[in-house]
């Protein structure tokens, strides 16, 4: 019994990981297309394009984690989107700083520390959205 459920929750997780996965590639385009369009056709600062960027990947990707990625069927939005918002802040924070910190102090391109704090963004987005917000 304990075996086939500790199978099931590793099979699940392969799954969602997966489909965060295609979701977090829809935001890279979004984000992608966003900075891009920002900085070199508006002549925007990194820092206004970065806010920009992450606020329209926002919703789209709220809407398919919860009824793609995690199949919740939790009848209390509000607080998913609560708990949501506090995951997608404390990822945005960590991707910005690590941006940021490239930038002004290892002297980074900004395009390449913009693609770069995508992966720190997306592996604390993953684990706070699985472990707290979408929890079964």
């Amino acid at each position: 019994m304990i075996l086939d459920k500790t199978v099931k929750t590793k099979r699940t997780t392969k799954g969602s990981l997966l489909r965060f996965a295609v979701v977090g590639f829809s935001n890279f385009v979004i984000i992608s297309l966003t900075v891009w369009v920002m900085m070199d056709l508006l002549e925007q600062h990194y820092i206004l394009s970065n806010i920009c960027a992450y606020t329209l990947a926002i919703v789209s990707s709220f809407v398919l984690n919860k009824v793609w990625v995690f199949c919740s069927d939790s009848k209390n939005l509000g607080r998913e989107i609560l708990l949501y918002l506090s995951a997608f802040g404390c990822a945005y924070v960590a991707q910005f700083l690590f941006m940021w910190s490239l930038i002004e102090f290892a002297g980074m391109n900004e395009y390449l520390a913009q693609f770069l704090g995508l992966f720190i963004f997306g592996t604390v987005n993953f684990l706070m959205n699985k472990l707290l917000t979408f929890q079964h």
